[in-house]
């Protein structure tokens, strides 16, 4: 059975916010309440296979201490920039 569009969207809204690291939740989850609803089929496909990653790796790329599989480059950069942007505005 093939999953809703909208099943899909609360899926990964809520593997975003439910990670297993809080500081991945912290991250993932705004960005994500943020920038799911407004993401086209590509940017969603890449984003589902980002919430597959660990988040003992997922962190470290986010932070930039290591360097992301170049299908994530971009996205990773992304999230980053609007995580250090969240947090500079509290």
């Amino acid at each position: 059975m093939s999953e809703t569009q909208e099943a899909r969207l609360k899926r990964m809204a809520m593997r975003s916010w439910r990670r297993g690291m809080k500081e991945m939740d912290l991250i993932l989850g705004p960005y994500a309440d943020a920038h799911l609803a407004k993401m086209d089929e590509d940017r969603l496909v890449i984003f589902d296979r980002l919430l597959e990653e660990n988040d003992q790796d997922l962190l470290p790329w986010v932070l930039g201490q290591n360097v992301a599989p170049a299908y994530l480059t971009e996205l990773i950069a992304e999230i980053g920039i609007y995580a250090r942007g969240r947090l500079a505005l509290q």
